[in-house]
């Protein structure tokens, strides 16, 4: 839990039903007949301190296999599109949705190769999850904040790399072992494997 959970200005009420924003990807932003059971499970928790970001990942519906290779490890839920939408949809009941929010954007950080690009993208990961003034910050030891404030002098696509395996490991060792037994994975588990033997 972070300390930002009480403040009264970043809890916002879910609205009556989840933004329909895909009709290609079964993930947690749809409204897909198949999910009825998590669809419960997300109603069952209306808060999210962060606005709600319909735009997940595009992927498409896991396979069983998939989706059992996720307890197995947790480097195989976070290589998984879909399995990182699901992860995602658990950290938003937990208040800790950032965590993955600034994971993803360092992975897209990576990826740049235009200077400007690199800087622009630096300084609004800095402002969004680095900083303390940001409801969404994230929760570093000072020593990698100090990392972070000396490499934003000349950014670049690698000036967050220590926060973000800080952040991986958090996630690895606190959200993890929950959200396998959590009912999002479970139902989400019972409804993959009752979809393949239905087919």
């Amino acid at each position: 839990m972070s300390r930002h959970e009480t403040s009264p200005t970043t809890v916002q009420p879910a609205s009556n039903h989840r933004p329909n924003a895909c009709c290609f990807c079964w993930c947690c932003c749809c409204s897909c007949s198949w999910n009825e059971d998590r669809e419960r499970a997300w109603r069952a928790s209306r808060e999210t301190k962060l606005e709600t970001i319909p735009n997940c990942e595009a992927c498409s519906k896991p396979t069983t296999e998939e989706v059992r290779g996720w307890a197995q490890s947790f480097d195989k839920l976070m290589k998984s599109p879909a399995g990182r939408n699901v992860f995602r949809e658990f950290l938003r009941t937990e208040y800790s949705e950032e965590n993955m929010l600034f994971w993803l954007a360092c992975e897209e950080l990576k990826t740049e190769c235009n200077k400007h690009t690199i800087d622009e993208k630096a300084r609004t990961i800095y402002e969004d999850y680095i900083s303390i003034l940001s409801p969404k910050e994230v929760s570093l030891d000072s020593r990698v904040r100090e990392v972070i404030n000396r490499k934003m002098q000349e950014p670049s696509s690698h000036t967050f790399d220590d926060a973000q395996l800080q952040i991986y490991t958090l996630m690895h060792r606190d959200s993890y072992p929950r959200f396998l037994n959590s009912a999002i994975y479970k139902s989400l588990l019972q409804n993959v494997s009752r979809s393949s033997s239905e087919s």
